[in-house]
Parts: C-alpha cells; structure tokens; sequence
C-alpha cells in the first residue's frame, strides 16, 4: 500500500458507474494519485480494462444490479445472495476506507451513504439521479443530508438542469463538468469495413447490450424488426445495417439464434436474409455508433453515449430486466427529443412492426429537417462536452490540496 494522502478509493454500484469510475480514475492516476476500485456491482470489467486495481472477490448477478427496476428483479436479487453480498462488500469498503485520503463516489444513495458513514472525505458524481425525470430532484432519504454534509468536498451532476436544481436544494454549489462515459466512445477507431466517404446511404446501427441473456433476447427482437423495415430499406443500396456486439455473443451463437428466424450467417461476419445484410463488429463500438445515421438501441449507457454524440435513437423496449418497458420511459424522459419509441407490448407485432416503420420516419426526417441539429443541440444539453473525466479529476485534485481537508 502507497502513501494513504495519495491514496483515493473509487465505490461505484453499477455497470455504468464502473465505466465512469474507470475513466476517473485513469484521470486521477495521470494526475499522481493512487487509485483502487470497489464495485458493489458485477466484476468491475471496466475498472479491470483500464488497469485499475478492484478490491476483493466480485460477483456477477442476472439482474445487473437493476433489479430496482421491477418487483421480480428484487426477489430475483433475494434468491441469489446479492443482500448478503452488498453487505460484505460495505464490510470491505470500511476497512478499506481507513487507509484511503478520501472517497470517490459513482453512483447513487447506496454509496452515498456509505461514504458518508465512513467519515472519510467524499467527491461524489451523481450519475444515476437527474432532474429531467420529473422536472424536480427527490433525492432518497438520507441522500439530501448526506450530501449537505462538509464531508462531500465536492458534488457533480450528469446535466446542468440537475446541477441548477440540486444547487438550489442542497444550500450548496452542484457542478456540471460533462459525463465520463462519453469519452469512452470518442475514442480513435478505424472505419468500419464499408465505411464509403460521402456515401448518402444511411447507416442503422444496432446495440442490444452487453448483459447475458438479455442481450441475446433484445438481438432476436431487432433482427425481427429488420425485416419489417419498408421495402426500400430492406437492401445494401437502401440502408447499411451494422450491429455491435460483446464477445460472449460469438459467431456460433449469432447462427444459432438467427437460424430459426430466417437468417443465414456467411463469413466475415455478414448475417443475410433476403436482400438484407446485417454486418456484425466485435469490439468496435465506438465506430459503429460514431459513424451510424440512426441508432436501434435496448441499452442504458451506450444509448446516452449516442445521445452525446447527437444521435437520434429508436428504442425497442424488452422484457428485462434492464431494458423493460418501464426503463425505456424512463430513459425517454432522462434523453428528451433524441429517443423515439412505438407503442406496443415487447416482441408484439405491433410494437415490432411500429419500430420497424419509426426507424424508416426518423430517416426520413434526417433527410429533410433539422432533426440532426435538434439532437446535435439535445446532446450538449442532456450529456456535456468530451472532457468530463479529466474535469472532474482536476476539481478532485484541487478539493484534496485544499488546506482544510485532513489527508491522513
């Protein structure tokens, strides 16, 4: 263990939050701090990508960690030990959280809490909690007064809106400094394979997730939408179809589930049926999002990430348990006039069929009105600038150097 004034702890409660948190942190070590990582949720994947030590022996749950979103995620969270197991992971952040000089919070009241139990200094980025939801912040209890405390040496926000509320309700400055996770997806990537300059084919991109099963299911559900696409989309000439996917869904498993609905998987990862052709890309994310049209997506961060980039987005909502239907609206009122969904029960042919013809109206209206500059301006508004993590590292690094804040 290094120098514990240099030493900062990352505790974060969510897939999301661990992006962010690595991001940060990756920040924080360019700036000479020492950083270890404590998820309350799943493996830590990013904070491990980006070099990060994480504390402990992690465990991945069916629910993601989301299970708040419905009754059956709880039970299902119940049944598989994940109280039992955020207890033992607070168990681990308190010992830990006296060797550290302060702690820095991804997340939302969980963790909140937890740092402020710690008595150690806090630095917390409120990335699950935005205005946007209902027009006013209700924060949980005892979130409010934990944040009000001279122990959280700063508060960020995920959107000015929420920075300008929460300000006002706390008696305390609430900054926006722009959100992490987009950094991740401005990262330099080569084209993708068909990438043609100038080319006024539009591009669809697919995201259906990362999490296991559910990522499989919402694939299933977007390949059916493809083929209810109009007619002139339906060919390489009409509509370039690229879908990005997490290695755990491999080529073999892509044949498998497609099979049954029409679908032929040739080499160089090209999925045919009919006319259509969906290109398949592993690890390359960020070009197909960077350079998509219009994006189908059933995720959380990444359909931000696109909202950031100023991409319109068509949702296709799911059984869960992330991408329920009752996320979906969520997510709409967080991402505003960028989101687009049609109605209907998950995987009916009504809800199928009417995102198949949104998908062909948002085109459309990319080509003749200013539906791009409206989500280009939505984007800077709801997700900030590039930049974020470096920002916030910076105001980090400043709150630690402060002559007040006890380092020992």
């Amino acid at each position: 263990m290094g120098d514990p004034s240099r030493r900062l702890l990352l505790l974060s409660n969510g897939h999301g939050e661990d992006l962010s948190g690595s991001l940060i942190g990756q920040e924080l070590q360019q700036l000479g701090l020492e950083v270890v990582a404590l998820p309350l949720v799943g493996h830590g994947g990013a904070y491990r990508q980006a070099g990060l030590p994480v504390l402990g022996r992690t465990r991945e749950f069916s629910t993601g960690g989301l299970g708040y979103t419905s009754f059956g995620g709880r039970l299902t969270e119940l049944v598989q030990g994940q109280a039992t197991y955020l207890l033992s992971q607070l168990v681990l952040f308190f010992r830990e959280a006296r060797h550290c000089a302060a702690v820095v919070v991804v997340g939302d009241v969980i963790p909140v809490l937890a740092a402020w139990c710690s008595r150690r200094p806090v630095i917390t980025y409120l990335v699950a909690y935005s205005s946007h939801y209902e027009g006013r912040l209700r924060l949980p209890w005892p979130c409010g007064s934990c944040l009000r405390s001279g122990r959280f040496l700063r508060v960020f926000s995920r959107d000015a809106f929420t920075a300008a509320d929460l300000s006002h309700q706390l008696g305390r400055p609430v900054d926006f400094l722009g959100n992490p996770f987009l950094d991740r997806v401005l990262e330099g990537t080569p084209p993708l394979d068909r990438q043609e300059a100038g080319s006024p084919i539009p591009r669809l991109g697919l995201l259906p997730g990362s999490r296991l099963p559910e990522a499989l299911r919402n694939f299933e559900l977007m390949l059916q939408v493809l083929t209810r696409l109009p007619a002139d989309l339906q060919t390489s000439s009409g509509l370039h179809l690229d879908a990005a996917l997490v290695g755990a869904i491999d080529a073999a498993t892509v044949a498998r589930i497609s099979r049954p609905l029409g679908w032929h998987l040739e080499p160089e990862g090209r999925l045919l049926r009919g006319q259509l052709e969906l290109r398949l890309h592993w690890g390359k994310f960020p070009a197909v999002v960077q350079q998509a049209d219009l994006l189908l997506a059933m995720t959380g961060t990444a359909t931000e990430q696109a909202v950031g980039l100023g991409k319109p987005v068509v949702q296709l909502a799911g059984g869960g348990p992330q991408f329920s239907p009752n996320f979906a609206e969520a997510q709409r009122r967080l991402l505003g006039p960028s989101l687009f969904s049609a109605e209907g029960e998950p995987g009916s042919e009504r809800s199928l069929a009417g995102t198949a013809e949104l998908v062909g109206e948002v085109l459309r209206q990319l080509r003749h009105t200013d539906l791009g500059e409206r989500c280009r301006h939505n984007g800077l508004e709801r997700i900030g600038g590039p930049g974020g993590a470096a920002r916030m590292a910076g105001q980090i690094l400043q709150a630690l150097d402060e002559p007040s804040v006890p380092l020992q």
